[in-house]
């Protein structure tokens, strides 16, 4: 089975006298089964064209010619979603079964850059914190997935801010506190710690309580961000610490990196006073329009 989604995402910059605009790229473009139609537009005169970066993503890249005390962007997709199965519809391999998982030797030359972590933890603070799940005899390497998304997810405070940009996990850890992007990292490095090739995932999510549904996702309304564990014989499953999500068809990629400054849904410059930002707003919406069954012979 898979899902037909419609996604609008309008991010809006306004400024207080007319600014003259750099280059900017977006990463909107969803990594789904198939798109059915797209369009990105701007509010003022642009050129656009798409570039792959170096981990495959679909990159829109804008140059503007003209000032503007306004910059907004709308993108607008349909498309069918495959969804993603969780950890208990997959034999894992024996080697993938406890902590440490046991990569061969072509995967450790793949997935070195998702092995190594990438955040400074001058405290230990991160590294002490990870150890925490293995202690004892707990290395099951599903338990200890479960154990460190559930303790994000259960006794720490989801806080939305305006600023752009992620935390240091250490950060997080301290203030017990964050984004989804703040929570993804701190889960990645803290794995990367205990052996687990991760990458960062930016994307949108599916909120049923915008159609009507009784349950409400934390972060809908804007961009989202989770994380992606490989695990030999399942491959890389999706960890939503924000939401405890694992599998399903809510979690919809558009960008995967091995840090979140390489996952940035739009990023740009432009040039005038410093004191002529006022701010930016994001708003996204996310429709399922309906499901294709699964195919069977």
């Amino acid at each position: 089975m898979s899902v037909i989604y419609e996604i609008e995402h309008v991010t809006t910059y306004k400024y207080a006298n007319p600014v003259t605009l750099g280059e900017h790229r977006a990463m909107f473009l969803p990594k789904i089964g198939r798109i059915f139609s797209y369009s990105i537009k701007t509010n003022v005169p642009s050129k656009m064209h798409w570039i792959s970066d170096t981990l495959s993503n679909n990159v829109a890249v804008f140059e503007f010619h003209e000032p503007t005390q306004e910059l907004t962007f709308t993108s607008r997709f349909r498309g069918e979603h495959i969804g993603k199965e969780g950890i208990e519809a997959f034999p894992l391999e024996p080697r993938a079964e406890e902590v440490p998982v046991q990569y061969t030797p072509d995967e450790w030359i793949d997935l070195s850059v998702y092995l190594r972590p990438h955040a400074e933890d001058p405290d230990g603070s991160v590294a002490a914190w990870s150890k925490r799940f293995v202690a004892g005899d707990q290395d099951a390497t599903s338990d200890v997935l479960k154990r460190m998304m559930d303790t994000i997810r259960d006794t720490f405070t989801y806080e939305a801010r305006d600023e752009e940009g992620t935390q240091p996990p250490g950060q997080t850890l301290q203030t017990r506190s964050g984004t989804c992007r703040d929570y993804a990292w701190l889960m990645i490095e803290a794995l990367r710690r205990l052996g687990f090739a991760c990458r960062f995932v930016s994307g949108y999510i599916y909120d049923s309580a915008l159609d009507g549904g009784d349950v409400g996702m934390t972060g809908s309304g804007a961009t989202h961000a989770w994380l992606q564990v490989y695990l030999p014989g399942a491959g890389w499953l999706p960890y939503d610490p924000t939401n405890r999500i694992t599998a399903g068809f809510d979690l919809i990629p558009v960008a995967i990196a091995r840090h979140p400054g390489q996952a940035v849904p739009l990023a740009g410059s432009w040039f005038g006073n410093p004191g002529d930002y006022l701010g930016m707003k994001v708003d996204v919406s996310v429709r399922k329009l309906g499901f294709i069954p699964a195919f069977e012979p």
